[in-house]
């Protein structure tokens, strides 16, 4: 399949946030032709680095390195969502929980009934990620006649009652308590003493990459190209013969899909999930970790993912070097990670208005000029 070049009234002038395709330099010629296979051969060579990499981390590490594939999956979504169609959403967080708590119940239920085994987990996930298409479909209805403000409106409601929902029905979902989730040890064909960690990074880094490789072919597709249209002008597209409304609901539901499938993974590395983990916060951080990483870009989604999981840390391991009342360290202890990273957000967009992707970008251009012609 040949690869199509978006006219530059398309797409309209954010050149920034979201590139033009541009064929690959130093390819073979039927790389150069078919984006759907290059992006194949990027996700198949990724898959292999991080593979490799496994095997060289620690169980702690590759338990890090299998929470920032989970939150990949949560990052590019809402990156498609806010960058690539101009729909605001503080409420991702209460989607991933959508997922998490769907695959915590389906695991347990088919454990309960003696279905057990990593071949179920497949079910669980898939089952996870439909439901959460689905909320993600109520959510995009309303949102398609919402704007601005109203629209955040909206999404930060259901931010703030999907865990008040979990608490009000402790029946089903035990509350703030939580639920613990039965998840099988790696199979036995890996060995006896195999790593639980090095397992679910596997399992959590091949969620990312096929969500990466969907979302990447989504975007340099005909629906990708009708998202910006919407994004740059409604009106402009309306008369272009694209349906705006049913855009919008189906860049709502596929930012929802991923939402859950992040949360379903989150659910399986911690093996419990809990109304607590999944916070107005969370939706927060991440809206604030795609801004950072560089809106519009699904590059600038994984350098957000990277951010949610280090910068937590780092606050924490700085925070241990300096000696504070325990009044005030405990006060400190759940709004500094916060604080860091609306600072962070705030030197960001004062340096580097595109994110760290659109630094890199422009980084890069600035080498290849200065580099010889050939």
């Amino acid at each position: 399949m040949s690869e199509t070049v978006t006219p530059a009234r398309e797409t309209g002038t954010n050149e920034a946030a979201v590139p033009a395709p541009r064929r690959g330099r130093g390819l073979p010629g039927f790389l150069n032709r078919s984006t759907r296979l290059r992006h194949l051969v990027l996700a198949v060579l990724a898959g292999v680095v991080l593979f490799l990499l496994t095997q060289q981390l620690d169980p702690f590490r590759n338990f890090q390195l299998a929470t920032v594939a989970a939150y990949l999956c949560a990052t590019a979504g809402l990156t498609l969502l806010v960058g690539m169609n101009g729909q605001l959403s503080l409420g991702h967080g209460a989607l991933m929980a959508v997922g998490a708590y769907t695959v915590a119940l389906t695991q347990n239920a088919l454990a309960d009934r003696g279905i057990t085994g990593n071949q179920v987990l497949p079910l669980s996930l898939a089952l996870g990620v439909l439901v959460t298409m689905a909320a993600g479909a109520v959510i995009g209805l309303a949102a398609a006649r919402l704007r601005g403000p109203y629209l955040a409106g909206v999404t930060l409601a259901v931010a703030v009652a999907v865990p008040a929902a979990t608490v009000t029905f402790d029946e089903v979902f035990n509350s703030e308590q939580g639920l613990s989730v039965a998840v099988e040890p790696p199979p036995l064909s890996l060995g006896l003493y195999f790593p639980n960690e090095r397992w679910r990074a596997w399992v959590a880094l091949t969620g990312a990459l096929l969500t990466m490789l969907l979302l990447a072919n989504l975007v340099r597709s005909r629906v990708g190209r009708n998202l910006r249209a919407v994004r740059d002008d409604e009106v402009a597209a309306r008369l272009a013969g694209i349906h705006v409304g049913r855009t919008q609901v189906l860049a709502f539901v596929v930012s929802a899909a991923s939402a859950g499938l992040g949360g379903g993974l989150l659910a399986l590395l911690a093996q419990s999930v809990s109304p607590g983990a999944f916070s107005l916060t969370l939706s927060l951080f991440l809206l604030m970790a795609v801004v950072i990483g560089g809106l519009g870009s699904l590059s600038g989604a994984v350098w957000g993912a990277i951010l949610l999981v280090a910068l937590p840390d780092l606050t924490h391991d700085s925070a241990q070097l300096v000696s504070l009342p325990p009044a005030v360290a405990q006060r400190l202890e759940g709004n500094l990670p916060l604080a860091v990273f609306g600072l962070t957000l705030i030197v960001v967009m004062i340096a580097a208005p595109g994110g760290v992707q659109g630094l890199l970008r422009r980084i890069g251009a600035r080498a290849r000029r200065r580099a010889p012609a050939r």
